[in-house]
């Protein structure tokens, strides 16, 4: 039906034909079979199973016969034929059914991994607008910064922009500067003044030379045109108009002679005044220039000064220096030296330095060394207060974190506890048992307890609990016994009940053991199968566990091969007690 997988009516018939033919198969109720073994048991969703629905189809084609035999006998071929209408709609709608949930189911799956592969870029997605987020700010913080120290920059340029260099200049010298100043400043306007006539004259001398070369010109070259043009044999009339024309036109000519002449005249004049003007102009020229040699040679002088004054002030740092070095001064010895002359000063000093020659095995700097050593402690005390303030507040986080910690093991315990109890009384009937929680307290009062000393922790703390200690009675008279005083079988029913309990307090699907019923006694067997409420596979060589199993395996080996089969509870009983007697052989 699927491939090499067969559908098989029912266990016994997959198992033949998979030994014969060695093919795969299923059966009805979802049991495999292979060449291997079988496999039968376990979960199957049968609100999506095919098998199902063909079941449905067969057990419904099943009623169909039935019901076709049954109106045979009667004879109503048309009710026959509504019948059989009805269940093949049926039919189809089983079919079509089946497939909807198929398509919705696929396409439920495909969108929840669409979403799941969305959830994870977005993630990704995440951390990378998060990095590139805290690399933006601290790139901010560092512009910010670069943008405060230009700042702080611009404030010092601005002010030194503010301060005026007359401020560094002597006496004399801001005299002389005085008095130079207003003739800078009369030159100036004067050479503006000279400027604005020359251009003035130039613009006229244009506008004249342009009226000459435009108009004047032009009309004589015409009137000559016509002169040479004029014909010998032209009229008397036409001559003597021509004539009459040709002397209006010298006397125009003479005119505009004479006034060009006058231009002339008036240009050479404004030209002897531009050369006048022009001379005043380099004259003026060369004393700028004078100024400006002058200002130079001041600027050099100044910086000069400048030089002079920066190599004072470096001796007079030194001397300070020295005199720091000295160690702290009267008030009164600036003015008792005040008055003195250099050469005695000198001397004074010379004779300071031999005398001080005599103490140099004394610490100078032994003040300023106080000085540092007396800030550093202040600072490594701050530093300390800190520190203590942080250890106090993680001394805090510690304690409600314990106290949580031990408020979470005595809730797990109680219901691990009392779930203890109630296993162990199923198990062991008559028997009661309870686990006690272990502290310190209790550690230090029980001298039976085998506990060495606990180790303190970095901080000097002792954990709270030490143990768990099981207290049993299988009996359930007289007094109750430790691990150390049971046997080997009970020691095995204690740790089962102890797994159970767990699995009721925190339940898993399944649990695994391997030969658990080895050392138990056979009513401790029959117990631990009966516990209806957990689900566990495990290997056994006892029949007590095989009689309550709900699916049994058989596995052998053969040729180096291992081959799972499944058996029946007959077999599996006998194969136990041939093992059995084989054993007491």
């Amino acid at each position: 039906v699927f491939g090499r997988t067969v559908i098989c009516r029912d266990i016994d018939v997959a198992t033949r034909v998979a030994r014969t033919d060695g093919l795969d198969c299923i059966t009805l109720e979802g049991d495999q079979v292979s060449k291997k073994g079988g496999m039968t048991g376990g979960f199957y969703d049968y609100r999506r199973s095919k098998l199902k629905f063909m079941n449905i189809i067969m057990q419904n084609t099943m009623s169909i016969n039935k019901k076709e035999e049954e109106l045979k006998g009667i004879g109503l071929e048309l009710q026959n034929i509504l019948f059989l209408l009805q269940l093949e709609q049926k039919i189809t709608a089983f079919v079509t059914e089946q497939q909807q949930l198929d398509a919705k189911r696929v396409l439920d799956k495909s969108v929840l991994e669409q979403h799941k592969q969305d959830i994870a870029n977005a993630n990704k997605q995440k951390q990378y607008t998060s990095k590139a987020l805290e690399n933006k700010r601290k790139s901010l913080a560092d512009v910010q910064m670069q943008i405060d120290q230009l700042r702080a920059s611009m404030a010092m340029k601005r002010a030194e922009m503010g301060t005026e260099l007359i401020d560094h200049l002597t006496p004399e010298e801001k005299d002389l500067l005085s008095r130079l100043n207003p003739e800078i400043t009369d030159l100036k306007e004067q050479l503006i003044n000279c400027r604005s006539d020359r251009i003035e004259t130039e613009s006229r001398k244009a506008e004249l030379e342009t009226n000459l070369t435009t108009n004047l010109k032009r009309q004589k070259q015409e009137l000559e045109a016509i002169i040479s043009a004029a014909e010998a044999d032209a009229l008397l009339d036409e001559a003597e108009s021509k004539r009459q024309e040709l002397m209006d036109a010298n006397l125009l000519v003479e005119d505009a002679t004479q006034q060009l002449k006058r231009v002339s005249d008036r240009i050479d004049e404004l030209t002897k005044q531009l050369r006048g003007i022009k001379d005043e102009k380099n004259n003026l020229k060369g004393l700028e220039d004078a100024y400006e040699r002058t200002l130079q040679d001041e600027a050099k002088e100044l910086e000069q000064l400048l030089s002079k004054r920066s190599n004072l002030l470096a001796k007079q740092e030194e001397y300070s220096k020295k005199i720091r070095e000295l160690g702290p001064l009267s008030s009164d010895a600036f003015e008792t030296y005040k008055r003195k002359q250099i050469k005695e000063l000198q001397k004074m000093l010379h004779r300071c330095n031999e005398q001080l020659q005599q103490f140099s095995h004394v610490n100078k700097k032994a003040l300023d060394q106080y000085v540092n050593f007396t800030e550093q402690r202040e600072e490594l005390q701050k530093r300390q207060a800190e520190l203590d303030s942080g250890d106090e507040k993680i001394k805090e986080l510690i304690e409600v974190l314990d106290q949580r910690k031990d408020e979470s093991i005595e809730r797990t315990f109680k219901g691990v506890a009392r779930h203890f109890r109630e296993v162990f009384s199923e198990l062991v009937q008559g028997g009661h048992g309870h686990l006690v929680m272990m502290k310190k307290k209790d550690g230090d009062d029980d001298d039976d307890d085998d506990d060495g000393p606990r180790e303190a922790d970095l901080e000097g703390r002792v954990e709270k609990y030490i143990g768990v200690k099981v207290k049993v009675s299988f009996t359930g008279q007289g007094e109750t016994q430790s691990m150390k005083q049971l046997s080997g079988g009970q020691k095995t029913v204690v740790a089962l009940t102890l797994i159970f309990a767990i699995q009721r307090c925190d339940p898993a699907p399944f649990y695994l053991f391997d030969e658990i019923d080895a050392a138990l006694d056979p009513q401790y067997r029959t117990a631990v199968g009966n516990m209806a409420n957990t689900q566990f596979i495990t290997t056994t060589f006892r029949p007590e566990l095989v009689k309550v199993a709900d699916h049994i395996y058989g596995v052998t080996h053969k040729n180096r091969v291992s081959r799972v089969n499944v058996v029946s509870k007959e077999d599996a009983l006998d194969f136990i007690e041939h093992d059995q007697s084989h054993n007491a052989e």
